[in-house]
């Protein structure tokens, strides 16, 4: 089943390609999938930027970092399930290559039916640990109010962007990920510029694509199961090994996530306490890292797919070649996005806010956004190195210790570099973020020397 060639059933077919032209295949409409969602900020932030008050900008930047806790918390539903969909693929196990489709889209409505439920305690509580500006907290309200319908949808779009990743058909993945956003800044435009609805237009607009793009995913997945080998089975469904073994791996993804969103949410926690000039340039600026994050997250979820082909199938050589390619591909991409934000960083913030001050101060710390991709590649395609091997319980350890460090400079570098030593500190939490996970590297290859079962139970 090589990029979007569901006829070919064996490993030696897929590999004909070569380590960089299957790397090539797979990442190419990764990027242009992924790019779509900073797009998609950008278009959110640009209609808010283009509103009088920066706080609009604020509002929506702190109604969506909630949403990153309430969702990127369940980022095991995407992660999880590529990982041993990729591995059920090196197998060739039509069965559990259902069977975990299946999982994760049960556990997917089940959270987002626990969110929808405890929707008023969960807005309360997130604005009040935010403590932002009245105004801002106000306009955050609002959005959350309107977004937290789209729960079921979102969860979905993760298991079945996974499965489509893992499963090799990144076409399909791009083909849904540029409705979804399509619509939605269509909608954004609407709503907001024609309709005059404010934040609750760009929730909205968000919840009725989301709802659109898991629909177009799983009408994708139902024709492209019919030629793959296999059946729906509720005893495979429900093996308790399984489920163990997916029990491990969404328990360390998850604290994983929680920490790294805490990561995040700490920079804009920090910049509001700033004052609200700040926390608005950041949201900008973070458009930039949005962009940086998802098109080098190309790469790692191609990487993901064929590492965790090589698990599956014991494949050494597979492992190593695609590693080699897919970090020489990404660190090239890297270059290309510093040239591209030193050169023209100015130019992009004139794009998303006409406020003259603010566009002046966020210029300030555009060399962060141009020292970024060198420093922040490697971690990312780490990352996919361990998503596709499913070793989550080395991925939330490196994360922890990374928060850990990335924490102290958080709280100490503002103190006497402002906002520069914010950014200071973001760039060293990628750095650390890279670093701890090499460590951890050897154990990946070690997987291969395993049996299936002691692999499995090792995870």
């Amino acid at each position: 089943m090589a990029a979007d060639s569901p006829d070919a059933s064996a490993l030696t077919d897929r590999l004909r390609r070569g380590p960089y032209g299957r790397i090539w295949a797979l990442s190419w409409p990764s990027i242009l999938s992924n790019l779509t969602v900073p797009m998609l900020g950008a278009v959110d932030t640009a209609v808010m930027g283009h509103l009088p008050d920066p706080a609009y900008v604020g509002g929506v930047a702190v109604g969506a970092m909630v949403f990153s806790f309430l969702y990127w918390g369940f980022g095991f539903l995407r992660m999880g399930t590529m990982g041993f969909v990729a591995q059920a693929l090196g197998r060739e196990d039509g069965d559990e290559i259902r069977a975990i489709l299946a999982r994760a889209l049960m556990i997917g409505l089940a959270a987002a039916a626990v969110l929808m439920l405890a929707q008023v305690p969960l807005r309360i509580l997130a604005l009040a640990i935010l403590d932002a500006a009245p105004t801002v907290e106000a306009f955050a309200g609002a959005y959350f109010d309107t977004r937290i319908w789209g729960a079921p949808a979102t969860l979905a779009n993760y298991a079945v962007l996974g499965w489509l990743l893992a499963m090799q058909y990144a076409r399909a993945a791009l083909l849904t990920q540029i409705v979804v956003n399509g619509i939605n800044a269509a909608l954004d435009i609407w709503f907001v510029v024609e309709l005059g609805m404010g934040v609750e237009g760009v929730a909205l607009a968000t919840v009725i694509a989301q709802y659109s793009g898991a629909s177009l995913g799983l009408a994708i997945i139902a024709m492209r199961l019919r030629t793959i080998p296999g059946g729906w089975s509720w005893a495979q469904i429900g093996k308790l090994s399984e489920l163990a073994a997916l029990f491990r791996v969404s328990r360390d993804i998850f604290l994983r996530t929680l920490a790294m969103i805490f990561a995040w949410s700490l920079l804009t926690w920090t910049g509001a306490k700033l004052g609200t000039t700040v926390l608005a340039a950041n949201a900008l600026l973070m458009n930039f890292q949005s962009f940086l994050a998802h098109g080098l997250d190309g790469f790692a979820h191609a990487t993901s797919a064929l590492v965790g082909e090589a698990v599956g199938a014991r494949n050494r050589r597979l492992l190593r070649d695609t590693v080699a390619a897919a970090t020489f591909m990404a660190a090239c991409v890297a270059l290309g996005y510093t040239a591209v934000y030193g050169l023209f960083g100015g130019q992009l913030l004139g794009l998303l806010t006409d406020i003259p001050e603010l566009r002046a101060f966020a210029g300030d710390y555009l060399i962060w956004m141009a020292l970024s991709p060198l420093l922040s590649v490697w971690a990312y395609q780490l990352d996919g190195i361990f998503i596709g091997a499913t070793r989550a319980t080395e991925m939330r350890n490196a994360m922890l210790a990374s928060v850990a460090i990335y924490a102290a400079a958080m709280f100490s570098l503002p103190g006497f570099l402002g906002n520069h030593g914010l950014w200071a500190a973001v760039m060293l939490f990628m750095v650390v973020r890279a670093l701890t996970l090499v460590v951890f590297y050897p154990r990946v290859e070690r997987m291969l020397s395993e049996s299936p079962q002691s692999a499995d139970t090792s995870i």
